[in-house]
Order: structure tokens, then sequence, then C-alpha cells
């Protein structure tokens, strides 16, 4: 990654959670710790500067300490919808795009989408675990703003059609699609927590 090039980070945390009975996910309590202090963990190492985006709890998020950005609508377009919000209020070259309900996620694996970005001159780094891709993990160019802005504009939210659309590198993670296992239900998140799943150590946190 160039010296020069400013790198801001967003963790979503804006949708509904239907899944999850309507709860905020970035809040709620995996191994004694909110959720998003997982994804705020592995983020702060390799950004100059992060951002929550939120359309719920507004100031339960600012309780982290970074600031909170809302959607452009209130309509949760997905997404998207939180990555064109960043890109609108950052001065950064490059974005760090993570969710906030994967708490396997660590600085190193988002490091290596950066420089990934950096060696293939790509506009996004995308996660690819050798069978899929995992479109919320991302390093990407914020001068595909307005790209993006037209895309939700035209009624799309598909993540993954417009990354196709780019100049994209995925990035392998083969063999460690579990880094980007992310929990959707209360039944995941019981189990999870039963499981102690994939070596996930407690933090003393």
């Amino acid at each position: 990654m160039n010296s020069q090039t400013k790198v801001a980070g967003v963790i979503l945390a804006g949708g509904r959670a239907r899944r999850m009975n309507n709860q905020d996910k970035g809040l709620m309590t995996f191994k004694g710790r909110p959720m998003i202090s997982y994804a705020l963990d592995a983020l702060i190492p390799v950004v100059d500067y992060v951002m929550i985006n939120a359309n719920r709890n507004i100031e339960q998020y600012r309780q982290f300490g970074h600031p909170v950005i809302s959607d452009q609508t209130d309509s949760f377009d997905g997404p998207l919808a939180g990555v064109l919000t960043a890109m609108l209020q950052v001065e950064a070259e490059v974005l760090v795009v993570i969710p906030c309900d994967s708490p396997f996620i660590k600085a190193e694996y988002l490091q290596k989408l950066l420089l990934s970005r950096a060696a293939n001159n790509a506009d996004v780094a995308v996660a690819f675990d050798g069978v899929r891709v995992h479109p919320v993990f991302m390093a990407i160019k914020t001068a595909l703003r307005k790209s993006l802005q037209d895309y939700l504009v035209g009624g799309q939210r598909k993540v993954v059609s417009w990354l196709e659309q780019q100049n994209l590198v995925k990035v392998e993670f083969t063999n460690e699609a579990e880094i980007f296992r992310n929990i959707n239900t209360l039944t995941e998140l019981f189990e999870l927590e039963s499981l102690g799943a994939f070596g996930c150590k407690d933090s003393g946190a």
C-alpha cells in the first residue's frame, strides 16, 4: 500500500436484520462483547480512520468513539447504500468495507485486501474463498462513487452485480472461508457461542 494513499474504513451496521428478529446485530453480544467491537479491532490497525454506518441506535454506536453515518435514504437499501454514504463523506482514496456481524475477521485479512488491490492496480479487491465471493469484505477506490450512485439510483441493489462491472481483483482466502462467516440468526449466534467455532478465542475483554 502506498504510504501516501489515505485509507478510510467503514463498518456496515445499517441493515434491518430481519432474520435476527429485527435486532441490531452490531450491538448484540457475542462472547461477552458487542459484535461490532470485533470489526473495530480488525479495522482500526489498517486504516487512517473509521466510520460506522448505522440507521438506528445512533447514540449507542457513537459510544464506540467513531463517526456514525446514516444512509442517504431511510429505505434500508442494502450494503451498497452504506458504502456510497461512506464514499460521499470521505476524502480518502481507498475505503475498506466490512460488516458488523463477522466476529472472526482479523486485521491481517483486511491488510491482504489492501495490498492485493494496490499490487494489481485494481479499483476493487474483494474476498474470495475459492468457491464464492464475500462481497461486503472489500477494499475499494472511492473514485467509484459516481458509478455506485448511478447504480443505486437505477434501482439496482445486488452487490456482486455492481462489483463485476468494475476493475476487480478477487483475493484468495482458500481454506479460510470461516473467517468471513457472519451471524444472521439468533440460532447461529447461540450455536457459535456454544461451540467456540473456528478456534475463536475469548480475548478476555
